[in-house]
């Protein structure tokens, strides 16, 4: 039986995104870059604005009760039939992988599987849905690419972000050789076992260094923020960036065209 999430819908006049709570605090250029690119495309984007965590910190720490509780108030937010897009992997799996069992056997669980049902991962919808045709207008640059854990196992997008660097025809993308291992960040993983996701991140800093580039990008802030910090802390050559912002930057921004 064919992955329900890789059955594309028609690419939709009106969206719903959801933020995640990274790109909220510390990566806001990130989400808006997510929004611009949709609205470049003729998308008309809708931002709930009571929105809030998806609840995968307390799921994947084993509060289930206390992760449903989060979760649910985001279900009421997407009351029409539109896409809701997540620039996350991480959020993205959380949200249309785990929420029907989550909810399972409540009140919310016919709810909760609908919502699940209209989630993408927003570089995948970027590509497979809007069909999004991009022309670089920067500068010749090599640059490495990590895909988060949950962007590639859960939502099953890890070609999609070489797919469209490929576009950019002055961006030389070059493939670490620890490409398909963990960053160590692992939302709480992170800090209930710092030992080890510190030498985690120690390898992947070394094998995005090991491929010449000094700059990498990723389609996940969590990701982001646990390399590149690393990587400043201890004075690595390496700087990052989350894959939205890089294409948008990289496409001239608003005075790109549409596809």
């Amino acid at each position: 039986m064919a992955d329900p999430i890789k059955l594309y819908p028609p690419k939709p006049s009106k969206v719903y995104f959801f933020g995640t709570c990274l790109v909220d605090m510390f990566y806001p250029d990130a989400g808006m870059a997510g929004i611009q690119l949709l609205e470049r495309e003729g998308i008309e984007v809708i931002f709930p604005q009571d929105q809030t965590c998806c609840g995968q910190p307390a799921f994947t720490s084993g509060y289930h009760d206390e992760a449903r509780a989060v979760a649910k108030t985001q279900l009421g937010l997407f009351p029409e039939d539109y896409p809701i897009v997540v620039p996350s992997g991480s959020c993205g799996g959380m949200m249309r992988k785990h929420y029907p069992d989550l909810f399972k056997g409540t009140e919310d669980e016919v709810r909760a599987a609908e919502v699940a049902g209209r989630i993408w991962e927003l570089t995948d919808f970027l590509l497979n849905v809007c069909h999004i045709k991009l022309k670089d207008v920067g500068e010749p640059t090599t640059v490495a690419m990590h895909t988060s854990c949950s962007a590639r196992r859960e939502m099953g997008v890890a070609e999609v972000g070489p797919k469209l660097l490929g576009q950019l025809d002055n961006v030389n993308l070059v493939e670490q050789v620890r490409a398909e291992e963990c960053c160590g960040f692992g939302g709480t993983f992170a800090i209930r076992h710092p030992e080890i996701s510190g030498a985690m991140v120690s390898e992947k800093v070394d094998a995005l260094v090991d491929t010449g580039a000094r700059d990498f990008v990723t389609t996940d802030c969590g990701c982001l923020m646990n390399i590149h910090g690393y990587a400043e802390k201890n004075q690595k050559a390496m700087s990052g960036q989350h894959i939205l912002s890089f294409l948008w930057g990289r496409t001239g921004g608003d005075k790109g065209e549409p596809s």
